[in-house]
């Protein structure tokens, strides 16, 4: 595993010897400064660049300040047009040039892994606007309801400020829009429809919930005359937005001209270098994963051949082994909530889920922070059956969101599909995940992080890898009993981690259809049609991050396995885990850079 902290050449030439005059009538020469103090020099001017960095950088993105928790901006909206987006690659490249300009080598450990970040963080800024150009191509990056709703929705400040805020900042709806249409050229399908659905579902952001709250605040009347007005401005600007989409996808419809939401080899090799940041190639983890995915299938053959006497008595087992674990999947899969009591379901097992860990001390809960779990909001749908939405480090205490997807309201043949895929044994393997101890233990731990840059630039394959470790933690700790029930739906849970690796590769570089993309995840990976259907198109709508699931698993644990060698007996679990958690949301390898550094000063 190579470490992703790169190391710079040396631009400061700050050494000299140490000379001092003989002669003791000569004036004695100003000692030159000793590696400390250069050292020192260096970390206190890249303290004050990176302050520098990060004011500058909520300034250019208020709506992400906000999902962060930093509200100084949050009456600010970006438009996007070419002139933005002008500002934004001269701030990357200014400060590119800036942070090059510091020796890492002076940097300690902490200071060294932000700098990699950073730099990541501006090469990835420059590469998406001259190269990858998605500003281009898909609608769905230009919604404005995620800010809005968390202003409205998050008690930072008294209601009546935050509606100043949220006026002010809506102000500018109209002309967001109206550049998002002249910035879009040949959009592509999947990201098209997705940004259909969820603009119509942004204007619940701006319905009657907010008239009431307006109509019940202390704004003066014609403070509410002017809000009435930017909110009637508001609504139609994203009306017209899914119209304009609308007409433009009938009218691609009919040439079938639509950009290919497939990007090819290299662009995708590129995005997962910025993306992923673990030091393979996209090519290599391809590889890597179809070797995981034999394994896997051994591994549930091994345990669908013991369970078929008890669910199969009268019955011949198949001679193909995917048509053996199938059947015992599908046996076990009959065990399912309603649609109607799938979301209280998932709510009940939280608090089993945190007695768990804390009996087992696999970690410190922190049990101050709220998790709300809630119906995933309409301009949210559409990607995930489930998702967490958690605060940043400016608002710590603010509300986690466990968002599950309204099966209630879906038809029951697509309801009974998703049930049975997110059945008893796998909701609980979903909610360690999401929850407890995967994304909402993980992201309170990110908050308390001292490096604001390592919470900030958080790594996806790091914060999915984290969940997926946890799923298989947890079931070596003890959680289920061992049932082999449990760890069998565990193995296809972890095949679909394999899977989407393998899924988004054969997507994106290899071109491969729908229908071989079906019968590799219901055939090979056993998953329900439904499953597999929302999976498709999410692989239609994303690049490369269905890949963070298995790289970011696959180093922690490798991780963990070199820890325990070099600690032998002192090894602890928990210490393990507090450990790895307390770097915010660095990349796997920096983390595994940072831990090994402490334990070589120790």
């Amino acid at each position: 595993m190579r470490s992703t902290i790169p190391a710079l050449a040396l631009l400061l030439g700050l050494s000299a010897c140490d000379q001092q005059a003989t002669d003791s009538t000569r004036p004695q020469q100003a000692q030159a400064p000793t590696s400390v103090e250069t050292s020192a020099a260096t970390l206190q001017t890249f303290e004050q660049l990176r302050e520098q960095f990060v004011n500058e950088l909520w300034q250019l993105f208020p709506s992400w300040a906000v999902r962060e928790g930093y509200y100084k901006v949050a009456d600010q909206l970006q438009v996007p047009d070419d002139a933005y987006r002008q500002r934004v690659l001269d701030f990357a490249t200014t400060y590119s040039r800036k942070f090059a300009n510091l020796d890492s080598s002076r940097l300690d450990a902490n200071a060294s892994s932000d700098l990699a970040l950073i730099q990541n963080f501006l090469s990835r800024i420059q590469w998406q606007l001259k190269t990858f150009k998605s500003y281009q191509w898909n609608p769905a990056d230009y919604n404005v309801s995620h800010a809005f709703a968390l202003i409205l929705n998050t008690d930072y400040a008294p209601l009546d400020e935050r509606l100043r805020t949220f006026s002010k900042r809506m102000a500018k709806v109209p002309a967001y829009y109206d550049a998002a249409e002249k910035s879009l050229r040949t959009p592509a399908s999947p990201q098209l429809v997705l940004a259909v659905e969820q603009n119509e579902g942004a204007l619940s952001v701006f319905g009657e919930e907010l008239k009431q709250k307006l109509a019940q605040s202390g704004l003066s009347d014609d403070e509410k005359k002017e809000f009435t007005q930017r909110l009637q401005d508001a609504r139609q600007a994203i009306e017209e937005y899914v119209t304009f989409l609308q007409t433009k996808h009938t009218d691609l419809e009919k040439t079938q001209k639509y950009k290919d939401f497939r990007i090819g080899e290299k662009l995708y090799e590129e995005k997962f270098k910025y993306d992923i940041q673990i030091g393979m190639t996209a090519k290599e983890l391809y590889e890597r994963a179809l070797e995981e995915k034999a394994k896997l299938h051994e591994k549930m053959a091994e345990l669908a051949d013991k369970l078929w006497p008890k669910y199969f008595p009268e019955k011949q087992q198949p001679q193909d082994k995917l048509d053996r674990i199938s059947a015992v999947l599908e046996k076990l899969s009959e065990h399912h909530a309603t649609k109607e009591t799938f979301k209280a379901e998932v709510e009940k097992q939280i608090p089993e889920l945190a007695a768990f860990v804390t009996e087992h001390d696999l970690l410190t809960l922190d049990e101050d922070k709220p998790l709300v779990v809630r119906t995933t909001p309409p301009y949210m749908r559409g990607f995930a059956v489930a998702s967490i939405n958690a605060p940043g480090p400016y608002d710590k205490d603010a509300n986690t969101y466990y968002n599950v997807m309204p099966i209630e309201d879906f038809p029951d043949d697509r309801a009974e599909s998703l049930l049975r895929e997110y059945n008893s044994y796998l909701m609980q393997i979903l909610n360690i995940h999401e929850a407890i101890p995967g994304h909402y233990t993980q992201l309170v731990y990110a908050n308390k992080s001292p490096s604001l840059i390592k919470s900030i630039l958080g790594n996806g394959a790091m914060i999915e890898g984290w969940a997926v470790y946890t799923e298989r933690m947890m079931l070596e700790a003890g959680y289920g009993d061992f049932s082999p029930e449990l760890w069998l739906m565990y193995y296809k849970w972890n095949l679909r981690t394999v899977t989407n690796t393998i899924l988004d590769y054969e997507i994106q570089v290899k071109g491969i259809d729908e229908e071989r993309a079906m019968e590799l995840m219901v055939r090979d990976a056993f998953q329900q049609q439904a499953e597999a259907m929302g999976k498709w198109r999410r692989a239609t709508l994303s690049q490369v991050q269905l890949t963070s699931y298995f790289a970011g698993y696959a180093d922690i644990l490798a991780l963990r396995e070199e820890m325990k060698q070099k600690l032998g007996e002192k090894f602890n679990l928990k210490e393990f885990h507090e450990k790895f958690l307390s770097y915010g949301n660095s990349p796997v390898p920096v983390i595994r850079e940072l831990m090994l550094a402490e334990l070589d000063g120790q």
